[in-house]
């Protein structure tokens, strides 16, 4: 997984009316911790940040101030419930070779058998252990020729060198239904009108 590298500064104002004031700059205020340290309050860009946040569990090479460089992954994100902007980030320390548990999207790749099923995501991400440099974006998983009943445990899942998983092995990620045959229509509803004018 390739670096983004963001420059952040440090910020010392704190509360809504402080964190308003750093969104109408177009910044993010955010928070980095981990490794025991004290929670350090950042100011990020807003436009580079949504953009490298594009990438699940990107990896965040921080420029903090000009004067400390730290590498930290996102943890927790919030977004306005209505316009989808940034309203805060909470960013974990990492160090290279360090392994971190997060939870990477699972991909569905092939076609199910002929047949009316259906798809069902038990697991949409699936909890792994990687380094921190080297999370997989994605884990893809073959549903070719499944059929219903047919079921994809996490131990099943093919991982990159070097990930684990953080899950019990029996866990269910993907399953196939047979689709529920839809209702015949009640007895009258297919009547037309000039049945309905015959009859009056």
């Amino acid at each position: 997984m390739s670096e983004v590298k963001i420059a952040a500064g440090t910020r010392t104002e704190f509360g809504k009316g402080a964190a308003r004031r750093i969104r109408r700059d177009d910044k993010v205020p955010g928070v980095l911790y981990g490794h025991g340290s004290d929670p350090l309050h950042l100011t990020l860009p807003g436009h580079e940040l949504l953009m490298a946040l594009r990438t699940p569990n990107v990896l965040i090479a921080l420029d903090i101030d000009g004067k400390t460089n730290e590498l930290a992954i996102p943890k927790s994100v919030q977004r306005d419930p209505i316009k989808g902007f940034l309203e805060h980030v909470d960013l974990l320390l990492v160090k290279r070779g360090e392994k971190v548990q997060v939870t990477v999207p699972v991909q569905a790749e092939g076609e199910l058998a002929p047949g009316n099923f259906l798809l069902e995501y038990v697991l949409d991400a699936l909890p792994v252990e990687a380094e921190a440099t080297h999370i997989p974006e994605q884990v893809t998983v073959s549903v070719e020729g499944l059929e219903a009943g047919a079921s994809i445990h996490a131990k099943d899942v093919k991982l990159p060198s070097g990930v684990t998983l953080a899950v019990d092995e029996d866990a269910v990620v993907l399953q196939v239904l047979a689709a529920q045959a839809e209702e015949p229509a009640a007895e009258g509803e297919g009547e037309t009108e000039g049945e309905e004018a015959a009859e009056a």
